[in-house]
């Protein structure tokens, strides 16, 4: 897939139809709708007006549990989360971008600090290579392959865009 054919609402009507299969094929009762901070909840937002969930939304910052800000130059903005009890609740996590797996292992420590989930389904809107865990989305808006020096953001929220940017080497 490339850049120009990153269209955001045909990846969230693949994302949400996947999903859609995922409810019913697993038997979900109720799933708790949870997006990660920033993008994740975007797209979270939008998945549940079309997914018709009726409970809130959860809201996920993984900032605590985050093991590669030295690497990444970012500097940690630990907020809580807004999320109810999440034992033996259908969770379907969502994030953004999918890329080394690590933000979605700290999402999955911090999402177990609310209770024990019954079981947890990931969907992400972008699937990039360079997995660095071994961390595999249930359902996928849209694959793309890109090289180690770029980078995939989505922005947003109104509208939400995906752009792709090349990085310098440090």
């Amino acid at each position: 897939m490339s850049a120009e054919s990153l269209d955001i609402d045909t990846l969230l009507q693949n994302l949400a139809d996947c999903l859609r299969r995922q409810i019913e094929t697993r038997g979900l009762h109720d799933p708790l709708l949870v997006g990660i901070h920033t993008g994740g909840v975007w797209i979270a937002e939008r998945l549940r007006e079309r997914l018709g969930i009726d409970t809130p939304l959860g809201r996920l910052n993984i900032a605590f549990y985050r093991d590669d800000f030295s690497r990444i130059g970012m500097h940690p903005q630990v907020r809580p989360s807004q999320l109810p009890s999440t034992e033996n609740r259908d969770v379907i996590l969502i994030d953004d971008v999918l890329y080394t797996g690590r933000t979605i292992r700290a999402a999955l420590n911090e999402l177990f600090d609310y209770g024990r989930p019954r079981q947890v389904i990931l969907g992400v809107l972008i699937e990039r290579d360079g997995r660095e865990l071994p961390i595999q989305p249930d359902c996928v808006g849209g694959r793309v392959s890109l090289g180690p020096d770029q980078r995939i953001k989505l922005t947003g929220p109104d509208p939400l865009k995906l752009e792709i940017h090349t990085v310098e080497a440090p």
